[in-house]
C-alpha cells in the first residue's frame, strides 16, 4: 500500500473510532433514543469525514513533498474510510436494544462535577 493510501486509511480509522464512540456514548447518556443516536452517527459520518479529509488535504499540500495525485489519494482515502467506518457503528444501534441510561450513573457524574 502506498504512503498516501496508508496515511488516509490509518487516520480515517483512528479518527472514526474515537469520534463516533464518543458521540454514541454522549448521545446515549443524554437521551437513550435510537433515532437521536442514528442521526448523530450519520451527521458525524458526513461532517467529520469532510473535515478530516480537508485537514489531511491541507496538511499534505503545505508540506510540498507530494504530487497532486498523492494528495488527492490521501484526501479521498481519509474521507471514504472515515465515512464508511463511522456508519458501521449504526448496525448495533439498529439491531440491539438501547436501554435508557442508569440514573445512578448520571447522578454520580453530576456529583463528580458539582463537588
Amino acid at each position: 500500500m502506498d504512503y498516501s493510501l496508508l496515511k488516509g486509511v490509518s487516520f480515517g480509522l483512528t479518527s472514526g473510532i474515537i469520534t463516533t464512540l464518543g458521540l454514541i456514548i454522549g448521545l446515549h447518556s443524554f437521551s437513550g433514543s435510537k433515532l437521536i443516536i442514528l442521526g448523530g452517527i450519520i451527521t458525524i459520518a458526513v461532517a467529520d469525514a469532510f473535515s478530516d479529509a480537508l485537514g489531511i488535504h491541507i496538511s499534505e499540500e503545505s508540506q510540498n513533498k507530494h504530487s497532486a495525485k498523492e494528495i488527492w489519494k490521501a484526501t479521498i482515502a481519509t474521507f471514504l474510510t472515515k465515512f464508511f467506518f463511522a456508519l458501521t457503528f449504526a448496525v448495533p444501534v439498529i439491531f440491539f436494544e438501547c436501554r435508557p441510561p442508569s440514573q445512578s450513573l448520571l447522578l454520580g457524574a453530576y456529583q463528580y462535577y458539582l463537588f
